[in-house]
């Protein structure tokens, strides 16, 4: 059993904080942290650079090494956000991540926030990840992923992870993709216990591209991630007394939306319904009966059946012609 945080009155604070900027699709009036103010180099040396006075961070996988860095301090609630440019060309095998985690702290009873982007071979999309772990829950995947309607190493887009007490909303440029409520039948599943954000390109060829059969090809390399625009807001928590170290009291009242309104809910609809390609809630070959935090969308089910039906509907894979939908074009985002 992990250690039991108090929710102390700055967290409160923080969560009362969280009113209008993600409703209003912008985030222009939250800080955007220097590299120095903010964070620190974790691994990769020389792979990590840092560009505009701080503002933007390079991150590079070679043969030698990946490259990362993490936030100076834990946070227990909050919004955090970069905007990113990821690798092109031959990408196959090479993960860059962008999440939350605890594991350096609770090795056996972690929480984990994630986004994954799961690069793929020439004329290939890239992918996103996203993922949940509570309390050590690492056998119970939650993942969830999709394809996007952008090339996302043409420019930057923005990523963000909005976390409370209560639910967990994955943004890609303010249209929300994916909202994790807490349940009363998770138990301690859910994300509660104070966490660092870590940014990080790496070697995945052992299962990030078609289950490990293409590989990261370092005739590619160096492979670059560009990060900017990076915005920690959240109440800091020291990380020995597990209390709470700083919640900024300058931010006004009126800053983040902590619920998704009509018109993005709408629009993550559309997203989910067009571009999600799986969810771990309607996998039966690894899940008999859905996790209990699991709301079923009979839709959903009935799309993700067809796109495989062995894995989401117990069906015999057919092997023959397949039919490829051409990337859909930026001005879908307008559609979504």
């Amino acid at each position: 059993m992990g250690m039991k945080l108090p929710y102390l009155g700055s967290s409160l604070f923080l969560v009362l904080t969280l009113v209008s900027i993600v409703a209003s699709g912008s985030d222009k009036r939250l800080p955007i942290l220097s590299f120095d103010e903010g964070y620190t180099q974790l691994f990769g040396d020389d792979n990590l650079v840092i560009h505009r006075d701080g503002k933007a961070v390079h991150l590079s996988l070679n043969e030698r090494t990946g490259s990362g860095f993490v936030s100076q301090d834990l946070y227990l609630h909050g919004y955090f956000s970069a905007s990113v440019k990821l690798p092109a060309d031959y990408t196959a095998g090479v993960v860059v991540a962008f999440y939350m985690s605890n594991g350096d702290i609770f090795e056996k009873n972690h929480d984990e926030i994630d986004f994954e982007f799961l690069g793929n071979i020439r004329g290939k999309d890239w992918r996103i990840q996203t993922n949940v772990y509570g309390n050590g829950s690492t056998s119970v995947g939650r993942e969830e992923r999709y394809n996007i309607w952008f090339d996302p190493a043409d420019d930057f887009h923005q990523y963000t992870i909005l976390w409370t007490e209560s639910q967990i909303i994955f943004y890609v440029d303010n249209i929300p993709i994916r909202e994790f409520k807490r349940t009363a039948a998770m138990g301690g599943d859910f994300p509660s216990k104070p966490m660092s954000l870590y940014a990080t390109i790496w070697d995945g060829s052992d299962w990030a591209t078609n289950g490990g059969k293409y590989r990261v090809n370092y005739k590619y390399a160096p492979y670059e991630a560009k990060f900017s625009d990076l915005i920690l807001h959240g109440c800091a928590v020291d990380p020995i007394e597990f209390s709470s170290k700083r919640c900024d009291s300058t931010q006004s009242l009126e800053q983040i939306s902590t619920t998704i309104t009509r018109s993005q809910r709408s629009k993550m609809d559309s997203f989910r319904r067009k571009h999600m390609t799986y969810s771990y809630c309607y996998d039966q070959t690894r899940y008999k009966v859905p996790p209990p935090e699991c709301v079923v969308n009979p839709q959903e089910a009935e799309r993700l059946k067809k796109f495989d039906p062995v894995t989401f509907g117990g069906g015999r894979r057919h092997h023959g012609k397949r039919h490829h939908r051409n990337r859909a074009s930026r001005s879908d985002a307008d559609s979504i």
